[in-house]
């Protein structure tokens, strides 16, 4: 059984088990802010945010940013490497599923990039919810979904077709496609998403 406390992730960043931090940001989201179909420059939210490398590409790109993560190491390193590049970002420390009382309707963008694949398949509904609750209306999620089907991981599998299914009730598909720009071994295996949340 994996153990998905705060305290185990905490210590996988502790003892250099953070396999899924790329040291850069993943090049599907460099390449869409570089596309036209870039979004316009808005308050991002980074759930799971890690190392914040994703965080600081959008930082770069002169979002608002805000990245949660409920690991202290991540939190820490995150900010020690904004300030060294004098970027504007914010990392909290932060359980995403305690998020909406604090951030309700905060963010015009909801950023996803290996957190969802970090959470129990019972919790998806509710990380649903929690993007919905985070975004202002007609915000969008901006995600790189990590759609691998191997049992032993990384933590958790989902096809896109469950993807879809999850997100399509609440959010219109501008755009879900395999990307073509993955890390060599990610390659085949991260759709590439904008959802926008769809008016009451």
């Amino acid at each position: 059984m994996i153990d998905l406390t705060a305290d185990a992730w905490e210590k996988r960043y502790q003892e250099g088990q953070d396999r899924w931090d790329l040291g850069c940001p993943a090049p599907p989201l460099i390449n869409l802010l570089a596309s036209a179909q870039a979004p316009k420059v808005g308050k991002i939210a980074v759930l799971g945010c890690g190392s914040g490398q994703d965080a600081m590409l959008f930082s770069t790109a002169e979002f608002d940013v805000v990245g949660f993560d409920f690991a202290p190491s991540a939190i820490e390193r995150a900010r020690a490497t904004a300030k060294a590049r004098e970027l504007d970002a914010q990392f909290l420390q932060r359980n995403i599923f305690e998020l909406e009382a604090e951030f309700l309707n905060s963010f015009d963008y909801v950023l996803e990039h290996t957190c969802f694949c970090t959470i129990d398949a019972t919790l998806r509904p509710k990380y649903v919810q929690v993007v919905k609750n985070l975004l202002r209306p007609n915000g969008q999620l901006i995600a790189l979904f990590y759609t691998h089907s191997r049992a032993n991981g990384p933590p958790f599998c989902i096809k896109p077709q469950a993807v879809l299914d999850l997100f399509a009730p609440h959010f219109d598909i501008l755009l879900f496609k395999t990307a073509q720009d993955s890390i060599a071994r990610r390659k085949g295996e991260e759709h590439l998403a904008i959802f926008q949340m769809r008016s009451s």
